[in-house]
């Protein structure tokens, strides 16, 4: 049974950074991508960023480019995010998503309908 593992969430002060971590766990096979959405308080969930599992290639939300990087790690079957330059908005749960076949490149389009989730990390930004 596929698991995803997340770590890394916590408080951090307005301006700083943050790195998250997602582990594929549980399979023999890799997903196709792996990436982030986010929820805020009182706020529809939103796109992060993805990557593509075989290519690298990375996508990311246009409001957060610049800020925020994905990367991945193909023999720990692991994920990155660094967000540097936090702002309280961005504040919310963190939820690792991961796919075993839709192209990473589609994943910022609504609805988020992803085969594997994590449970969700906080991130606290304060001011």
């Amino acid at each position: 049974q596929v698991q995803l593992v997340e770590s890394g969430g916590g408080v951090v002060q307005a301006g700083g950074s943050l790195r998250l971590s997602c582990a594929f766990t549980g399979r023999t096979f890799s997903p196709s991508g792996m990436g982030w959405l986010r929820q805020a308080p009182g706020k529809e969930r939103e796109f992060v960023a993805a990557i593509d599992w075989s290519g690298g290639n990375t996508y990311y939300a246009h409001s957060l480019r610049g800020r925020v990087t994905i990367a991945r790690d193909n023999a720990q079957n692991t994920a990155y995010l660094r967000m540097d330059n936090l702002k309280p908005e961005d504040t919310a749960v963190y939820y690792c998503i991961a796919d075993k076949g839709l192209n990473a490149a589609v994943w910022g389009i609504p609805p988020y309908d992803f085969d594997f989730w994590g449970p969700g990390t906080q991130v606290t930004v304060s001011s």
